[in-house]
């Protein structure tokens, strides 16, 4: 259901890579957690925090 959702928010997004950050930013956000900065979502969803 997440997939769907951020595929049509971010459908205007011209490249691939942007929209699988999007989606990545998307999980993080929504994700148990009380910072919700780059390096703690990075590090919950298990990717380098500079993506």
């Amino acid at each position: 259901m997440l997939e769907s959702f951020v595929a049509e928010v971010f459908s205007s997004l011209p490249r691939s890579d942007q929209r699988v950050k999007a989606q990545l930013y998307t999980r993080g956000l929504l994700m148990d957690g009380q910072r919700k900065s780059m390096q703690p979502m990075a590090h919950r969803l298990d990717v380098d925090h500079q993506q």
